[in-house]
């Protein structure tokens, strides 16, 4: 307990000394950093400096070696001097008796000079101005004789043509006049042909238009008395008819859908790596959370900017349930695109989610740019963002509003006449490609932004490495949107001209009531179709067919819970895998930081650690007293117990545990609690998907039984119904079978009656024939 108390004093001081040497350091940072720019700006100036003593020197370096040329060209000079001074010495008497005629012969010789030299340069200026203007003359003759000799060339040249054009000509006109006058002959022949076929035309004219008036008389009087009631004249009744299946249509709009699926999703990841590395940078700058409390502006953002995953996410949703309603058996159109509608919802959602964080993220630039850190080119480019930002929003809503207008005709068809229906496309491709100019434009803001805040004398690794992410999100971002807007703009015409796609006499589908009605009408046909074309199968047994339905029904619930399964297994893996990059990144600030703090800590110890080893030199008596408590005490387990767990610190070498094996063992520990915690929470994970499954399938069981209950039930009353039905039948026919009887027994009796009349009737005219005969015997 004694150690113990001792290392807890220790721990004291050490903490007491390192707050010390904490606020000591951030004194000295900002020395370091004056001394940083003092130390710039003078090796600037010494730059300067070398500069101009190079200049100077290599000045100096001319100089001498002028100056020993010069000096050189003077001893010359002098020598030349000597010279000539000792050759004039000589010379001075004779020369000076000579000189007086010298000169005045020379002075008549150079005026003589001088005046022809003078005529001279005259005649040379005569003769050469002379020679200039004949050349010039012969020069402009020269080229007018060409001019004229080439002009006599060409009028040649177009006279030989004109005449054998005329010749030509002349020719060609004589055999096209033969040519036309075999060519009458033939035709006055082909007339008369064309007579006599006339003629026989219109007797077979006549003929037919006899036949097919009888025929039409008897297809009417068909149509009148087979045919009650003709629904193609009416477009409400003509919108229920089931239209001619285009599958090559089909199948293009099915690939552009998963076309237009994968980009959307490329544009989602590109979103959500945006916003949660702009809730980063908020975090870091231009104070660090983790040093410093950030402003409450900046903390509501960053609370709203961590909600984008439920408002991006989706728009990807969104996107593959209309990916799956388009199939090759159903008939696509904007009439019958029921899921556009939610995709328009979940896109009005995020529009929702970006005017909600629009005023905190100005806001945020606006803070940034009052801040002492922020220079005059950096707040330039925040109020570039500042109002790319408002464009940003602006785009989305643009885009909100055509996309809605597109989803009308599937809930309400009065709201978009056919006619616009081209427009809004084209009014869609032109807001993609506005769109990507925009992140282009603010791509290129950000890019600079983050430049100069790298500059910044605070600027840390942890905020180049969040701008880094920022500016690949962006990149992304702008590649996702740029290839969408291509994609559209090439197929703008594939989707203008579908359009027209309905029942055969129509125009279009009238409201998606009918449209619905169509798509289950052509189910019916397909299914009718089939079973046409199918062979009757032997039938099963009901008890087997019973336990057969059942088995399918629970292998599809268990196929469909593991799917779900699946699905939010990855989407956990995911999120585990963004957070895992984000723990990273903190893991790698936070060991730079601790190599930074053990080194202090390292040399401000070893200070400490001397003064105590003079300490215990000065008192070896005391030590040696309790050498023996100590051992034991060592040699014991130290528990610590926390929040946490428990953490405990054996001590069994002599020398107490120094800072590094203190905190690597509270490293250890902590990152066994953590795998620890991780591994429960998996394992409630898994546990909790599995009775969550469980439950669903039960549900689904239950809801399915309670579906099949309700069905026989109803089976059984239309069973009952059929049965009193069937036996009011029987009664009335029984009793229309007895008055039939009955009458037909009256009628036989009648029948008999006027047999029995006929007989005696016949045997009085047998008696009274008799009688006649007798008496004319008798006669």
């Amino acid at each position: 307990m004694a150690a113990a108390a001792e290392l807890q004093g220790k721990y004291q001081k050490l903490a007491q000394e390192y707050s010390k040497l904490r606020a000591q350091n951030q004194v000295l940072k900002k020395g370091v950093v004056d001394e940083q720019a003092n130390s710039a700006s003078l090796k600037e100036q010494l730059k300067m400096k070398d500069q101009s003593l190079r200049k100077l020197q290599q000045e100096m370096d001319s100089l001498t070696f002028r100056n020993q040329q010069l000096a050189k060209r003077v001893e010359l000079l002098q020598d030349e001097l000597a010279l000539s001074e000792a050759r004039g010495k000589k010379n001075k008497k004779s020369a000076e008796s000579s000189s007086q005629l010298s000169q005045e012969q020379k002075s008549v010789f150079n005026e003589d000079l001088q005046k022809k030299i003078e005529e001279n340069e005259r005649l040379h200026i005569l003769f050469f101005e002379a020679d200039e203007q004949h050349k010039r003359l012969e020069a402009e003759l020269r080229s007018r004789l060409d001019v004229l000799e080439t002009d006599a060339a060409q009028h040649q040249a177009v006279v030989d043509s004109l005449t054998r054009k005329y010749t030509d000509t002349i020719e060609k006109l004589q055999n096209d006049k033969a040519k036309l006058e075999i060519k009458s002959q033939t035709l006055e022949r082909e007339a008369k042909d064309c007579r006599l076929r006339t003629e026989e035309c219109q007797q077979q004219l006549k003929n037919l238009q006899a036949a097919l008036g009888s025929r039409l008389e008897e297809s009417l009087c068909i149509i009148n008395e087979k045919v009650p009631f003709n629904d193609t004249r009416s477009n409400r009744y003509n919108a229920l008819n089931v239209p001619l299946h285009n599958r090559r249509y089909q199948l293009k709009l099915r690939d552009l859908a998963g076309q237009a699926l994968a980009f959307v999703q490329e544009l989602v990841t590109a979103l959500l790596n945006f916003h949660t590395y702009t809730e980063q940078k908020v975090q870091i700058f231009p104070i660090d959370s983790a040093t410093d409390s950030i402003s409450p502006l900046n903390q509501k953002f960053s609370q709203y900017l961590h909600e984008n995953a439920s408002y991006v996410r989706p728009l990807e949703e969104g996107m593959l349930h209309l990916f799956e309603s388009i199939t090759e058996d159903t008939v696509t159109v904007l009439e019958t695109a029921v899921k556009l509608k939610a995709f328009s919802e979940h896109l009005a959602s995020y529009l929702c989610f970006l005017r909600k964080i629009l005023p905190y993220q100005l806001k945020s630039l606006e803070e940034e740019c009052e801040s002492s850190l922020c220079t005059a080119a950096l707040r330039a480019r925040n109020m570039e963002l500042h109002r790319d930002m408002k464009r940003l929003t602006a785009v989305f809503e643009k885009l909100h509003t055509y996309v809605s207008l597109l989803a009308l005709p599937s809930t309400k068809p009065e709201g978009l006449l056919r006619t616009n229906y081209n427009s809004v496309f084209t009014n869609i491709a032109a807001s993609l490609h506005g769109f990507h100019d925009l992140l282009k434009d603010i791509s290129k803001d950000y890019s600079q932004k983050a430049t100069l805040e790298q500059d910044v004398p605070t600027a840390t690794q942890k905020l180049i490495t969040t701008n880094d992410c920022i500016l690949s999100s962006l990149v992304a971002l702008t590649n996702a949107v740029g290839k969408i807007a291509s994609f559209f703009s090439n197929n703008l015409d594939h989707f203008t001209t579908s359009l027209s796609y309905g029942p055969k006499g129509g125009t279009e589908f009238i409201s998606p009531l009918s449209a619905e009605c169509m798509l289950q009408y052509k189910k019916k046909a397909v299914a009718y179709m089939k079973s046409l074309k199918k062979p009757c199968a032997d039938s099963v047994p009901y008890e087997e067919a019973l336990a057969n339905r059942r088995v399918l029904l629970s292998s599809t619930e268990s196929r469909e819970g593991l799917a779900q399964q699946v699905q939010q297994s990855l989407e956990k893996i995911a999120k585990l895998e963004q957070e895992k990059e984000h723990w990273m990144l903190e893991a790698q600030l936070a060991k730079i930081k601790l190599e930074k703090e053990n080194q202090k800590l390292k040399n401000s110890l070893s200070g400490h650690l001397t003064e105590t080893i003079q300490e215990h030199s000065v008192l070896p008596n005391v030590a040696e007293q309790k050498k023996e408590a100590t051992e034991k005490s060592l040699k014991e387990p130290i528990k610590s117990t926390s929040l946490i767990g428990m953490l405990t610190i054996t001590t069994d070498n002599e020398k107490a545990p120094d800072t590094e094996s203190r905190e690597d063992l509270i490293k250890t520990h902590y990152m066994a609690r953590i795998a620890e915690l991780t591994s429960h929470l998996q394992l409630a994970d898994s546990k909790s998907v599995h009775f969550h499954a469980e439950c669903r399938a039960l549900a689904k069981r239950l809801s399915l039984a309670e579906k099949s209950k309700e069905s026989l039930t109803e089976e059984l009353k239309l069973a009952s119904q059929n049965i009193s039905r069937l036996q009011d039948e029987l009664m009335t026919t029984k009793r229309s079978y007895e008055d039939q009887l009955s009458m037909m027994s009256d009628h036989l009796c009648s029948m008999n009656e006027t047999l029995t009349k006929q007989r005696e009737e016949i045997d009085t005219l047998k008696m009274t024939n008799k009688g006649n005969s007798k008496k004319s015997k008798n006669r």
